[in-house]
């Protein structure tokens, strides 16, 4: 229904993979297969200082993504079989002078995209440019009160008033226009920000995003951000009451795969990063975000800055990373940081490949943001 979200086809916690049984053939067939979605940013830089940013984990020389560079990298998508680009990765998109037009083109060339935020940057008049040309879009808000705000989001508490009227807007030119792009917002959530699950999810309720989503924090596999996996399981009730305020046009969602998983892994091959690449903010190529870091440099295949990304895809180094992730010489469990982007595809495939289960569309209609797996 357009202008509506129906949250029954609203796939937040798992994986897409199962509808696109065609690029899996492919893939098990040893051909060379193009990403299904793309996350990347347009920048490394952040006008906010989140505690629980794990970007700032994954430093890497940076080169500036231009307006030629983005419009070549999104035509080279479109030339090889990208479905979906998603504007999330290691920076904050919006605040590149190419976000707006890098959008919209994308749009106009047949490509789903999409975008997270903090949300600051995005006033109405940037809402009215940039909204019709997106699948969704996603505002990371880790507290429901503004004291809060400011102490994990890294920024004055005025910062939150602007945020929330942004949402409003969203919201309003979403209903005002009968737009087909879901809106949400995101809480990345660590065991000490408990306080904040219901403020958050009642504000929701109030200002009706179509969703919450509400997730665990992802740590290196050094754990520089000190998160406790095991006090996840002391929040459950809070979660669950959190759920509960969900109603016909609002979902609470809480990501429990990965909340439920912890820092652990039940498989050791990386399959998932030729369905679900990322590039950072710098132009970097790499298989995942936990690899940016230039300590990882041996995965490091190509800059979008320096080489067009038809060129870098169809390289022999494309295929020797990501033939390196799929063998016994890497292991997710030991080698990675816990539950990374890719987790959700990992799990499916590497049950497919081992017999343990069939990739199958979980639905005969096909869910929203199809081309985000």
């Amino acid at each position: 229904m357009t202008g509506m979200t129906d949250h029954t086809d609203l796939i937040l916690d798992g994986t897409k993979i199962g509808w696109h049984r065609d690029r899996v053939d492919q893939w098990m067939r040893g051909e060379r297969i193009a990403p299904i979605t793309i996350d990347m940013a347009l920048t490394r830089a952040c006008n906010y200082a989140c505690h629980f940013c794990y970007a700032m984990l994954q430093e890497n020389d940076r080169k500036q993504i231009t307006k030629k560079v983005i419009f070549e990298f999104l035509e080279d998508c479109v030339e090889i079989g990208v479905k979906g680009v998603s504007f999330v990765s290691d920076g904050e998109s919006t605040i590149s002078p190419v976000f707006i037009d890098a959008v919209r083109y994308g749009h106009s060339l047949g490509l789903s995209m999409a975008c997270g935020t903090n949300g600051f940057v995005l006033t109405r008049r940037k809402l009215e440019e940039v909204l019709p040309h997106l699948t969704y879009l996603r505002v990371n808000i880790s507290a429901g009160e503004r004291a809060r705000y400011a102490e994990i989001m890294g920024v004055k508490e005025s910062y939150f008033d602007r945020v929330i009227q942004n949402i409003r807007d969203m919201v309003e030119v979403k209903k005002r226009d009968n737009l087909d792009v879901t809106i949400g917002m995101q809480m990345v959530l660590m065991p000490e920000y408990q306080d904040q699950i219901l403020p958050l999810a009642r504000l929701g309720k109030e200002i009706r995003p179509d969703y919450l989503v509400i997730k665990h924090c992802s740590d290196n596999e050094d754990g520089d951000l000190g998160v406790d996996y095991g006090a996840y399981a002391a929040l459950y009730e809070t979660l669950r009451e959190a759920e509960a305020l969900s109603d016909e046009s609002y979902r609470v969602a809480i990501k429990w795969s990965k909340i439920d998983a912890g820092a652990k892994r039940d498989y050791q091959r990386c399959y998932g990063a030729p369905f679900m690449l990322q590039i950072s903010g710098s132009g970097l190529v790499a298989p995942c975000g936990m690899l940016f870091n230039e300590r990882y440099k041996k995965f490091h295949i190509g800059n979008i800055v320096d080489t067009r990304f038809r060129d870098i895809w169809a390289s022999d180094g494309y295929w020797e990373v990501m033939n390196l992730l799929a063998s016994d010489a890497f292991n997710a469990q030991t080698m990675c940081g816990a539950l990374c982007l890719q987790h959700g595809v990992n799990t499916s495939l590497d049950r497919f490949v081992k017999g343990r289960s069939d990739i199958q569309p979980g639905s005969i209609n096909p869910p929203q943001h199809l081309n985000f797996i």
